[in-house]
């Protein structure tokens, strides 16, 4: 059984994809950068140091498929083809975002879709060996982040890796401040102030049940730079490496 959003879901993800393609466009309220992201190079240098090519061990190389769920303009994906070889998807609900990254992944084997990230994918069971989740299903309500890890579970190989970056809940200041003046209908989420919809903010202890029992963490990497000189000073985040497990 396909999951359905409902129309409430419907309407935020048009909001969403609006905000989202004037971003694209001319980047009004956000820095949007092409160049990879700084804690995904971290998390392949993470992998290179795990591989053993005598014992067949090779997470990031021609053979390798990788499914960035919120891809934006496809900068993690064409990092990952044009410094290992990798294949893969990209799905993002920005039809401009989307564009972008077909434009400058020409000769890449990657291949994009215009969507949102609610419901199930067309994507084959076990057949991926990395998915990307990147500042991404914090958008997504309770009931659709459960059918999103499900999916997520589905997708990847036993052994496959799931890196997951998100926004930190734990001695944030700027995200208790934003629960309590503009809270959403969920508990831990509240209405983004440029977008206009719902934004869910994780404790490190909701990360760990959401990822088990399917998932081993290997690593948390929490951000610091949330505070200076013991003030708030900008949101803080965690990056995850998570391991399917067999």
């Amino acid at each position: 059984m396909r999951f359905r959003p409902k129309k409430s879901s419907l309407r935020s993800k048009q909001k969403g994809q609006n905000f989202w393609d004037k971003e694209y466009k001319s980047g009004n309220n956000l820095t949007l950068s092409d160049n990879p992201s700084e804690d995904l190079i971290k998390f392949t240098r993470f992998l290179k140091r795990l591989e053993n090519p005598k014992q067949g061990l090779q997470y990031l190389d021609i053979r390798t498929s990788v499914a960035d769920l919120g891809c934006g303009n496809g900068r993690n994906l064409i990092y990952l083809s044009e410094t290992f070889n990798i294949h893969g998807i990209g799905y993002d609900i920005s039809k401009e975002a989307i564009a972008q990254a077909v434009s400058k992944s020409e000769n890449l084997p990657l291949s994009y879709e215009t969507r949102s990230i609610v419901g199930t994918f067309d994507i084959e069971n076990d057949s991926q060996d990395i998915v990307l989740d990147m500042m991404a299903s914090h958008f997504l309500k309770n009931n659709e982040r459960e059918v999103f890890i499900k999916e997520i579970v589905r997708i990847l190989k036993p052994g496959g890796w799931l890196f997951f970056k998100t926004f930190l809940r734990d001695e944030d200041e700027h995200a208790e401040r934003l629960l309590k003046e503009s809270p959403a209908e969920e508990a831990g989420s509240y209405i983004h102030p440029h977008i206009g919809v719902a934004e869910h903010v994780f404790t490190e202890q909701e990360i760990k049940d959401y990822l088990s029992p399917a998932f081993t963490i290997h690593k948390m990497h929490k951000s610091h730079g949330h505070l200076r000189h013991g003030k708030a000073h900008k949101r803080r985040s965690i990056s995850i490496y998570a391991e399917k497990n067999f």
